[in-house]
């Protein structure tokens, strides 16, 4: 990919360009990309800030990922 950053006349960045082909790439391993700019819904916001603080009230039930996944096998 042979992107080029943009930058302003005092030399600090404000844009990339990535080449369209690059772009079109980029659509299709992430499908969402063109919506990352977007607002969350409120409903959105609120089941997060309401797993936070289940985080924050209950930080020993956070494990690593692979445990997770290792629990996961062996119920399969």
């Amino acid at each position: 990919m042979k992107t080029q950053l943009i930058e302003d006349d005092m030399g600090i960045p404000t844009g990339v360009f990535i080449p369209i082909k690059d772009w079109e790439k980029m659509k299709i391993l992430h499908p969402d990309i063109e919506f990352l700019d977007e607002e969350l819904p409120q409903w959105e916001k609120e089941l997060i800030d309401e797993r936070l603080l289940i985080i924050e009230k209950n930080p020993e039930r956070l494990m690593p990922i692979q445990d997770l996944f290792q629990e996961l096998k062996r119920k399969l």
